[in-house]
């Protein structure tokens, strides 16, 4: 298409070299996959900054390169003459702005909902997504789990686990607007919230979950962790806030000056939203929810009490959207499982193995205290250093975990360019001597979940936790294909001929 850079709104050009190009036919912030017409972008990030690939993305046929260092600009555009070089303040920006303009603005036709917080990101995004469906309004889901219309799954490669940046970001929503989806719940991360790849859209609800330490190895402080995930808040139309979490609530009520419903399990919180009475069984969850003195029962195929929170944020989402109370209680008894939540899987023997990639010390301790409520013999848990994160908080995860189940299994996930063995090391250094439980350790993801099947018998709760959801665990750069679901189903299909 024909894009006149000056013309788009929210783009600041401080100057610009040579002849705009007669089409723009795709955005691009990676050199190589630059073609004839690109624009690319000279993004700079942690590891690596865009304008040393000037040249090779001009030469896959980029014919607009969008930067912010005005030196590198000015001498590439004397050695290019026919390609068009726009100097900007903040590349980031830029590139959000351009990116909504180029595939014309589909997130005004999407209800938008923005779901941040430590944890909880994923399973709340999703029962937003999955009840927005049951009552009617086709919804989207863009995380870590991956994109989906209202209609499941799509195959997009995501250029971050969680958040995309944003030329992906309305590429997505554009592709959501066409498959005739009308709304999309997102994971925002931090992260993303601090390299603006939600710049510029607005988002009908912002939902945060809690707040505990996490990502410092970006953020470096807990105070630029907590700022980050604020920006989202700034960025709304109305929000969902968890009072149980006064880190966060109260700062976001004291800048919120649109809607807000609160949340809460304290009775005495004063939210508008309190859940409480809960209870579970093998067919799921039961519990009260009490919205501004309307109690009404709860029950749906999920699992977990603070899954209970989690559903009623999104329950607090569908009020916001002018769905009822009533209606919205319902249907939550269709509700399906989230990949990786509390995902139950039953194994043979009267096994269940239970899916649930938590990652921080607060929410291994929830799974596996929630884990322990179901009817068991033992408990056999895998838990992990993740290699690409901070190392401080390793040790953390053994403490967090110690006494709470019969066998550990102690792991790596995306051991990055780190030795495994040193990760485990780490992770191993938060339990107390002796052992307060059988303690197994495994190189590698695979054979720590076989190592935990191994170690199961008759009537074993076996849970599988820490991070590994997106399909593959990253070794020295590499993204190798991972699923714990094949393990599981290979392993038991080996013993048993069948699973």
């Amino acid at each position: 298409m024909k894009l006149q850079f000056a013309q788009i709104p929210g783009v600041s050009i401080l100057k610009s070299f040579g002849p705009e190009p007669t089409e723009v036919g795709s955005l691009v912030y990676n050199s190589a996959a630059a073609r004839d017409g690109s624009a690319f972008f000279c993004v700079v990030g942690e590891n690596t900054d865009g304008h040393l690939y000037i040249k090779q993305a001009i030469g896959n046929g980029a014919q607009a390169i969008i930067g912010s260092n005005e030196e590198i600009l000015s001498k590439q555009a004397e050695q290019y003459p026919g390609v068009h070089f726009l100097l900007v303040a903040d590349v980031r920006n830029a590139l959000a702005h351009i990116a909504d303009f180029f595939h014309g603005s589909p997130q005004h036709e999407l209800f938008k909902v923005g779901v941040t917080g430590t944890n909880g990101k994923t399973t709340t995004a999703t029962y937003v997504r999955n009840l927005f469906n049951l009552l009617g309004t086709p919804c989207g889901f863009i995380g870590t789990t991956g994109v989906e219309t209202a209609e499941g799954k799509v195959p997009f490669e995501k250029s971050t686990p969680t958040t995309p940046i944003a030329s992906d970001i309305h590429q997505i929503f554009a592709l959501l607007r066409d498959a005739g989806t009308k709304a999309v719940a997102m994971e925002v991360s931090s992260t993303a919230l601090d390299q603006q790849r939600v710049e510029g859209i607005v988002f009908d609800v912002a939902i945060h979950t809690n707040l505990s330490e996490e990502h410092l190895e970006y953020h470096k402080t807990f105070e630029h962790y907590r700022e980050s995930k604020l920006k989202l808040f700034e960025r709304a139309k109305a929000a969902v806030v968890n009072l149980d979490d006064p880190g966060l609530s109260e700062a976001i009520l004291a800048m919120a000056d649109y809607p807000v419903l609160t949340y809460s399990h304290n009775p005495a919180s004063g939210a508008d939203l309190i859940w409480g009475n809960y209870s579970a069984s093998a067919q799921g969850m039961h519990f009260e929810l009490n919205y501004k003195g309307d109690k009404k029962i709860v029950e749906a195929p999920l699992f977990g009490d603070y899954n209970a929170a989690n559903l009623t944020a999104a329950v607090g989402t569908a009020l916001h959207a002018g769905h009822s109370l009533d209606r919205i209680i319902a249907v939550l008894t269709e509700m399906p499982q989230v990949e990786g939540r509390f995902q139950v899987i039953r194994g043979p023997e009267g096994r269940t193995i239970i899916l649930d990639y938590a990652h921080t010390p607060v929410a291994i301790d929830a799974v596996l205290t929630e884990a322990r409520k179901l009817p068991h013999r033992r408990l056999i848990a895998l838990i992990a250093g993740i290699g690409i994160r901070d190392f401080a908080k390793m040790p953390k995860m053994a403490k967090a975990s110690e006494g709470k189940a019969d066998v550990l299994v102690v792991t790596v996930d995306h051991p990055g360019f780190h030795d495994p063995e040193d990760v485990i090391s780490e992770v191993i250094k938060g339990f107390s001597e002796p052992y307060q439980q059988k303690v197994l350790k495994a190189p590698t993801r695979k054979q720590a979940v076989e190592k935990a099947l191994e170690e199961s018998g008759p009537e074993d709760i076996i849970l599988l936790s820490s991070g590994c959801i997106n399909g593959c665990q990253i070794v020295n750069g590499e993204y190798i294909p991972h699923s714990d679901e094949e393990i599981i189903a290979a392993f038991f299909s080996s013993k048993t001929g069948k699973f």
